[in-house]
């Protein structure tokens, strides 16, 4: 390591906030030349992190998740925690551009010392999380930070990706989220390990059936651990209701898992899923980058395109080309 990173990562390990948020800044970073230096960075903190309580939260546009985050970082503060919050807000598909205003919409926790709020372009990436956002919940726990939040987009492949990184996974809903039948999809519903109905005070009765609907729903489905039934909770961030029951449940979950020695497995697991999803990136970069497929990929993608070849056919030229016969 450099001796200039060596004096960032110590600033960071000192609570410097300019600091954490340069550092992000490397891991973030896109060119070639500056990924040694953030390996060699994170490598350096590395023993310094895994203390935090990690939290994703998740749910669909208009659901309030940043006025709940907000509610919620102000609580945590309130009870001495140091809070970081990672918001990913989603890239434009045409021009790669991103509003990036939780900082506008959490205006309250933003100026609070004890808290840092990085909000990240999505980039566009599968899942609505930033590429290198499990990197950038490191550097928060090695600057001291005991509670991350994740904050997705709440679209696609969101739910999946932010519940592969964090110990627990918050999923909150509207009390008009739908009928029992919708309550009775999986996908989302089976991931969670909370879940949350904001709002709740703007119709009472709309959120007690929704909660009694997933409730029905949790019954039904097999419990990821065997020593925690998902509770459902209802909520109102805007009036701060229900806030402090919230966090008490997220407490209990972490508690429980750690006490079963499940949270140090599913940590576990998920370095290697995440390491598999490396390999994969940069196979796929090296694909793309080798001299002989970038001269041919255009031609190829133009046929494919005119019917004149099948796509399975230039898949197998393509991968011909990467893979020269020995």
């Amino acid at each position: 390591m450099i001796a200039a990173d060596a004096e960032l990562a110590e600033a960071l390990r000192a609570g410097q906030r300019r600091a954490l948020a340069k550092a992000i800044t490397l891991v973030e970073s896109t060119r070639p030349q500056d990924r040694p230096r953030a390996d060699a960075l994170l490598a350096a903190l590395a023993p310094h992190t895994g203390k935090a309580v990690r939290l994703g939260i998740s749910g669909v546009p208009g659901v309030g998740k940043s006025t709940f985050i907000e509610a919620l970082g102000l609580h945590l503060i309130g009870r001495g925690h140091r809070l970081a919050v990672l918001a990913v807000d989603p890239s434009s598909q045409r021009t790669g551009g991103s509003i990036l205003g939780d900082k506008t919409r959490m205006e309250r926790l933003a100026r609070e010392p004890a808290a840092f709020i990085r909000p990240s372009p999505s980039g566009g990436s599968l899942g609505g999380v930033a590429s290198r956002t499990r990197e950038s919940l490191l550097l928060c726990e090695a600057a001291g930070y005991d509670v991350v939040l994740v904050e997705t987009v709440g679209v696609g492949q969101s739910e999946t990706a932010v519940a592969g990184m964090v110990d627990c996974f918050l999923l909150l809903q509207l009390p008009n989220a739908g009928d029992e039948l919708q309550a009775l999809k999986k996908g989302v519903v089976e991931l969670a390990d909370l879940i949350v109905i904001n709002k709740a005070d703007s119709n009472p009765q709309a959120a007690a059936l929704a909660k009694s609907q997933f409730e029905v729903a949790l019954h039904l489905l097999k419990p990821a651990s065997p020593n925690w039934s998902v509770p459902v909770l209802t909520c109102s961030a805007l009036r701060h209701q229900g806030i402090a029951e919230v966090w008490d449940a997220v407490r209990r979950f972490h508690s429980t898992l750690s006490a079963s020695g499940e949270l140090a497995a599913k940590r576990a697991r998920q370095a290697v899923s995440w390491l598999w999803t490396l390999i994969d990136e940069a196979l796929l970069d090296g694909f793309r980058h080798h001299p002989a497929v970038a001269a041919a990929l255009d031609g190829l993608t133009q046929q494919v395109t005119a019917g004149e070849i099948t796509p399975a056919a230039a898949c197998r030229r393509l991968l011909e080309l990467y893979r020269p016969a020995t």
